[in-house]
């Protein structure tokens, strides 16, 4: 009975545990979601009327911060419908953007901080967090305010938010468009900017397809001609037929490389000859050329099903483009590719190595000296921070081994390095060599697992001990393997630290596959959502404005590791119950 009980509590135990792991994880999947999705939903943009320090009662901003308010020109406001009318008090400012966060202070927080407070405010304040929009057009970056200084706040319905593809969003009243400087009138102007944006971006992205796909294929062709008359010159019987051959191919590719050239001139000509009249909150208007614009919404007039479309826009738009040359106008594609393809050549290396060396260690190897050692090594380097590795990448694969390959193979090309610099390749091979004691430890336990009547039996048939172990014993390890293969790909596909060493970068104009031949292209740099997350949280100008986006980048991380390992462990699953007669 005493036994019964105390099993009883472990389960219970075990039952707790297991629930508060899930639980945590729960936790984790909501905590980024919240914070890295919310980003994409449009938020309402606010228009407050704001009494500066000094000048009323409830002037407690420090000074530096009054002068980075727009004052309104004439001591006017926009309204609603885009008029004017005087304010009561000269010392009312505007100030416009989105709500970013909320916080509640107290005055002793405040007072403390060095913010000087007026008598007679509450105890509790709300601090607020603006998000006021590009400083090129009207905007001042992140402000703070407190309730206590808005005198007004509305919402007017036809206040426009710009994305842009550089710099950060924009704020402001729609005045009209302009097309080649002449003004554009229609019935419907909103309806006439969404049709123009949307052509703007077909135009883009026909101009991006030309310069990665068309015009990386004819330079990819324009250096092999180049590299083929170079050995041909230095190899015996080349004459000037070869060489009048070789030219004409080349000035048919310089040919067609011009006309592509001139192709990509006539659409960005065509896409910037038409502008956008944005107001400010100060009431100055900006000319900004649609093709800089990525959307346009009208934010504070949305219908729910316009905001989920936008919401779903945003989403696609940010997992399906690469980064751009700001916060928020641009997506993390090349950096899925890249996590997902290290991924996967890391497996391929990985797998291998590690059940080969899994077989020698339990069938062969016996239980000598040398087999403990190696076992004691094999546990140690489990251990070796990840930085030891990417160091012992960088002097090995990349100087040492990438360097002998350019002296034999791409002599000609040097000294601009082919494979003796960071690339694909040895990243992958870096994070195998990290990850393989893992590999190791897991199929040598599914190893043992396996009834040594088996083994016996499948001798006393006849069988020899290669046959037994092709036909018996892998078979049953594999589910071993392969939980192997689940943990070491979540340690590699959050790796960031050796990386940084042998083939990450930041930006990356090419992936690494393309329709280049050889397709792909180990010896190029990749992004990385890991590194991706890092670069945006510690790396990055304006951090305020990328902190949703590296809740969102991890929460797209985490989603990857647990779609590759639920791929595994469907796998595992189906291969366990195959074989569990046996293992009975």
């Amino acid at each position: 009975m005493r036994a019964a009980r105390v099993n009883h509590r472990w389960r219970w135990l075990t039952g707790g545990a297991v629930a508060l792991c899930l639980l945590a994880f729960l936790a984790l999947i909501a905590l980024l979601g919240w914070q890295g999705l919310s980003y994409f939903w449009p938020q309402p943009v606010t228009l407050f009327n704001v009494q500066l320090p000094g000048e009323s009662a409830s002037g407690y901003f420090r000074p530096q911060q009054h002068s980075e308010i727009t004052p309104l020109q004439g001591n006017t406001r926009p309204l609603l419908s885009g008029e004017t009318t005087p304010l009561q008090n000269t010392s009312q400012f505007a100030l416009l953007g989105e709500i970013a966060q909320s916080q509640k202070v107290t005055r002793q927080q405040l007072q403390e901080s060095g913010v000087r407070l007026p008598a007679g405010l509450p105890n509790e304040l709300t601090r607020l967090l603006i998000n006021t929009g590009s400083s090129e057009v009207g905007g001042t970056g992140f402000r703070t305010l407190l309730s206590s200084d808005i005198v007004r706040q509305e919402r007017p319905a036809n206040l426009l938010v710009l994305q842009r593809r550089q710099g950060r969003i924009a704020f402001g009243w729609f005045d009209g468009l302009l097309e080649k400087g002449q003004p554009l009138t229609a019935a419907d102007m909103q309806h006439t900017l969404q049709q123009r944006i949307n052509q703007s971006r077909e135009r883009q992205a026909q101009v991006d397809t030309i310069r990665r796909v068309s015009m990386a294929r004819l330079n990819n062709e324009l250096e092999q001609l180049a590299a083929q008359r170079q050995r041909l010159q230095k190899a015996d019987g080349y004459s000037a037929q070869t060489d009048s051959i070789l030219l004409a191919d080349s000035a048919e590719l310089k040919r067609q490389f011009s006309q592509r050239t001139q192709l990509l001139g006539d659409l960005n000509r065509e896409n910037d000859s038409t502008e956008l009249i944005l107001r400010d909150i100060s009431g100055h208007q900006h000319r900004i050329p649609l093709s800089q614009i990525l959307a346009a919404w009208y934010p504070n007039a949305m219908s729910i099903g316009a905001k989920w479309q936008h919401f779903g826009w945003q989403i696609w738009h940010f997992v399906s483009n690469p980064p751009g040359e700001g916060p928020g106008n641009g997506g993390v594609f090349p950096a899925i590719f890249g996590t997902i393809l290290m991924v996967l050549l890391m497996s391929v290396v990985v797998m291998p190595l590690g059940v080969v060396a899994a077989i020698w260690l339990h069938e062969y190897a016996g239980d000598g000296l040398l087999t403990r050692l190696v076992r004691i090594a094999v546990i140690n380097l489990a251990g070796v921070p990840s930085i030891v590795y990417g160091v012992f990448g960088l002097g090995f694969f990349v100087w040492m081994m990438g360097g002998s390959i350019d002296r034999l193979f791409f002599s000609a090309s040097l000294p601009n390095p082919t494979f003796g610099t960071p690339g694909l390749l040895w990243a992958s091979l870096t994070l195998a060599l990290l990850t393989l004691p893992v590999v190791i430890v897991a199929t040598e336990e599914g190893l043992s697992r396996i009834p040594a009547s088996l083994r016996q039996g499948s001798l006393a048939l006849g069988a020899t001990q290669a046959e037994t172990l092709w036909h018996i014993t892998l078979p049953m390890a594999v589910p071993a393997m392969l939980t192997g293969l689940i943990l070491s790909v979540a340690r590699a596909a959050g790796e960031t630290a050796p990386l940084m060493l042998v083939g990450v970068a930041k930006m990356v104009p090419e992936l690494p596959l393309d329709s280049v031949f050889p397709y792909l292209h180990l010896d190029r740099k990749f992004m990385h959502l890991g590194f991706q997350i890092y670069d945006l949280a510690f790396q990055s100008p304006d951090a305020q404005a990328d902190r949703p986006l590296v809740f969102a980048t991890a929460l797209l991380l985490v989603l990857i590791i647990l779609a590759l390992n639920l791929l595994a462990m469907i796998l595992r699953h189906r291969l366990r119950e195959r074989y569990r007669t046996l293992m009975n």
